[in-house]
C-alpha cells in the first residue's frame, strides 16, 4: 500500500525530509537541556560559581529557542506535506472514479466512494502530518534519552529495562483489539453515511409515504452501531494510556528509591539523578506516543487498504482498442450502428443473460422505436452503444466499425442519451444547457429549447435561461426536467440520438411536436425512441419490438399491426385507455 500511495506525497518529499530535519533537531535540543542543567546544580551551584550558572543558563535559553524553532518548521513543513498528499490523493481518486464503468461504480456504494474520498483520505494526510513529527520524535528522544541514561548510571537504567518487556506486551495487547475494530468503524460510517445520502437524495418519496419515523429509525439503528464500534474501538486506545502511566510511574518511583541510596551512598551526584529522572520520563513519553502511533497507523491501515482498493481497482472499459489515423483518433463518420450477434449480461459470473443474440441493422439517419415490457432489455439494448457497458459476446459497430475502435470520448461526443431518470445539476438552466455545447450561443440555447418544447415555461420565468434549478432541478416539474434534458441533448448535436422514456412526463401532443422537431434540428441523426407509448414511435422508420431480452419482431407500425400479436395488443390496450379517459 505504501508504494501505491508514495508517488501522491513525492512531490512534497523535500517538505517531508525539511520536516523531518527539524523533528529530530528538535528532539535533540530538547535533550541537551537536562544535561546542561546537571552541570549547573552539580558545578555552578556545588562551587557558587555566578559566571558558570550565568552562562549554562544563556545555553539552555539558546537550546529551548533553538528547540522552539525546530518545533514550528517541523510543524509547518508537516502541514504543507500533509495537505498536499492529502489533495494529490483526493485528486488521483477522483478522476479514477471517473474512468470507472458502470460495472465498476456498481461495486462500491456511492456512500462508501464518498467515505473513501473525503473521510479515509483525511485520516491517511492526518497520520503523515502525525507521522513526520511523532515517527521520527519519539525514536530519537527514545534511543538518545536511553543511551544518556545508561550512560549516567548503567544500575538505574536496568530497573526501566525490566519495566521495558511489559510495555510491549501492553502496547502488542491493545493493537491486536484494535486493528479489526478500525476496519469495521470505517464499514460502519459508510453504512450510516448510505442512509443519510438515501434519504436526502429521495426526501421527496420519503414525505410522500410518510416515512420519516421509519427513515428516523434506520438512522438510529445505524448510528448506535456507529457509536458501539466507535465506544469499543476508542475505548481500547484510551486504555492504553492509564495503563502506560502506571508503569511510567511505577518505574519512576522505583528509580526515586534506587537512586536515593545511590545519592546516600555518594555513588550518584543529585544533578545527575535529577537529569536521570529527566530521561527516564522522556523515554516513556516517547514509549507512550510510539504505543498511540502504532495504534494511530492501525486505523490509517485499515484506510489505505480502502483507499487502494478504488485506485486498483481497473476500469471494466478502456480506450486499448482505440484505432489512431493520421489526423488522431478514429472518428465516428455517421450514426449508421449494426448489431452482431450481440448478448449481454452484468456480470460474467451471471447465470441470466440480459440480452441474448441480438442482430441488428439501422441504417444512418433512421428514426427507431423500441418497445417493450419492463425488464425485456430495451435500456440495455441501447446502453451499449455508447458502451456505457460492453457487450458480453458479439460485436456493436457505430459508423461502420466495431465500438472498441473509437475513444470513449470520441464515441459519446457522436451519442447523445437522455437517461431514464433525468439529471440536472445545481445551477442555472443556462449552465445545465451548456454540457451539450459550452460553445453554444443565447440563439442556439433558445433554439434547443423551442425544439424541445421548453421555450414555454422558460419564457413564463423571470430569469429565463438564468434561472437558479437548485439541486438537482427541484425548482421545475418532472416534465419540465425532461425537456431541458432533451434540449441539452439536442445542442450536442449528435449523430446518434437515444432517448430513454424521456418523454414519459409529457402530454402527448408536447411529445409530437419534439418528435416533430427532431426532423429539423436533427435531420441526419440516427434517433432511437424508447417509449411506453406506442403512439411516440408509431411514425418510426423501424420498431422493435422487445421481449425476455431477445428482439421478438421488427418492422413499421402497419407491419407489426399485422404480424405482431404482442404490439397489436399493446396497441390495442392502449388505444381502449385512450378511448376510456376520454
Amino acid at each position: 500500500m505504501i508504494r501505491k500511495l508514495w508517488p501522491y506525497a513525492r512531490p512534497y518529499s523535500g517538505w517531508i525530509a525539511a520536516g523531518i530535519l527539524c523533528s529530530a533537531m528538535d528532539a535533540i535540543f530538547q535533550l541537551l537541556i537536562p544535561l546542561v542543567m546537571s552541570d549547573i546544580v552539580d558545578v555552578g551551584i556545588a562551587n557558587a560559581d555566578q559566571g558558570y550558572i550565568l552562562r549554562k543558563g544563556v545555553l539552555m535559553v539558546a537550546l529551548a529557542m533553538g528547540a522552539l524553532l525546530f518545533g514550528l518548521g517541523g510543524a509547518g513543513f508537516s502541514s504543507v506535506a500533509g495537505m498536499g498528499f492529502g489533495s494529490n490523493l483526493r485528486r488521483a481518486e477522483y478522476e479514477h472514479i471517473q474512468n470507472f464503468a458502470f460495472s465498476n461504480i456498481e461495486r462500491f456504494s456511492t456512500a462508501s466512494l464518498v467515505t473513501r474520498l473525503t473521510n479515509d483520505v483525511r485520516n491517511l494526510e492526518m497520520s503523515l502530518m502525525m507521522s513526520m513529527r511523532l515517527m521520527v520524535r519519539a525514536p530519537v528522544m527514545l534511543v538518545s534519552a536511553l543511551v544518556l541514561s545508561i550512560r549516567i548510571s548503567y544500575q538505574l537504567s536496568s530497573v526501566f529495562l525490566a519495566a521495558l518487556p511489559l510495555l510491549i506486551v501492553v502496547v502488542v495487547t491493545i493493537l491486536i483489539r484494535v486493528g479489526p475494530m478500525f476496519r469495521s468503524l470505517q464499514e460502519k460510517t459508510d453504512a450510516l453515511n448510505l442512509v443519510v445520502q438515501e434519504n436526502l437524495s429521495n426526501i421527496r418519496v420519503v414525505k410522500s409515504f410518510v416515512r420519516e419515523d421509519r427513515e428516523e429509525e434506520k438512522f438510529a439503528a445505524r448510528n448506535q452501531d456507529l457509536k458501539r464500534t466507535s465506544q469499543r474501538a476508542f475505548g481500547a486506545v484510551v486504555m492504553n494510556m492509564p495503563i502506560m502511566m502506571l508503569i511510567i510511574y511505577g518505574t519512576i518511583i522505583a528509580v526515586m528509591w534506587f537512586g536515593g541510596r545511590m545519592v546516600f551512598a555518594g555513588t550518584l551526584e543529585p544533578g545527575k539523578l535529577t537529569t536521570y529522572f529527566t530521561y527516564i520520563t522522556e523515554i516513556m513519553m516517547s514509549l507512550m506516543m510510539v504505543s498511540m502511533i502504532f495504534m494511530m497507523l492501525t486505523r490509517t491501515a485499515a484506510c489505505a487498504k480502502r483507499v487502494a482498493e478504488v485506485l486498483n481497482e481497473e476500469p471494466a472499459i478502456t480506450d486499448s482498442g482505440a484505432v489512431r489515423e493520421e489526423n488522431g483518433f478514429a472518428e465516428v463518420q455517421d450514426g449508421g450502428i449494426d448489431f452482431a450477434h450481440v448478448s449481454f449480461k452484468y456480470h460474467q459470473e451471471a447465470e441470466e443473460w440480459i440480452l441474448k443474440d441480438i442482430s441488428l441493422h439501422i441504417e444512418p439517419g433512421q428514426t427507431v422505436g423500441v418497445v417493450g415490457g419492463t425488464g425485456s432489455g430495451k435500456t440495455s439494448l441501447v446502453s451499449l452503444i455508447p458502451r456505457l457497458y460492453e457487450a458480453s459476446e458479439g460485436t456493436v459497430r457505430v459508423g461502420g466499425r466495431p465500438v472498441e475502435e473509437y475513444t470513449m470520448e470520441k464515441l459519446r461526443d457522436a451519442v447523445s442519451m437522455v437517461l431514464q431518470k433525468n439529471t440536472l445539476f445545481s445551477g442555472t438552466i443556462r449552465e445545465n444547457l451548456l454540457w451539450g455545447n459550452p460553445e453554444a450561443t443565447e440563439e442556439q440555447l433558445w433554439e434547443a429549447c423551442r425544439a424541445a418544447c421548453a421555450d414555454e415555461f422558460l419564457s413564463r420565468m423571470p430569469d429565463g435561461l438564468d434561472t437558479d434549478l437548485g439541486q438537482g432541478g427541484v425548482n421545475v416539474s418532472g416534465g419540465q426536467k425532461q425537456r431541458l434534458c432533451i434540449a441539452r441533448a439536442i445542442l450536442k448535436q449528435p449523430k446518434v440520438l437515444i432517448l430513454d422514456d424521456s418523454t414519459s412526463a409529457v402530454d402527448t401532443a408536447t411529445d409530437a411536436k419534439i418528435r416533430q422537431a427532431f426532423a429539423s434540428e436533427l435531420g441526419g441523426a440516427t434517433k432511437i425512441i424508447i417509449a411506453q407509448r406506442t403512439a411516440s414511435v408509431r411514425d418510426a422508420d423501424l420498431i422493435l419490438v422487445m421481449d425476455g431480452g431477445q428482439i421478438a419482431a421488427q418492422g413499421t407500425h402497419a407491419e407489426l399491426m399485422e404480424n405482431c400479436e404482442i404490439y397489436r395488443e399493446v396497441c390495442q390496450s392502449q388505444e381502449e385507455g385512450a378511448s376510456i379517459d376520454g
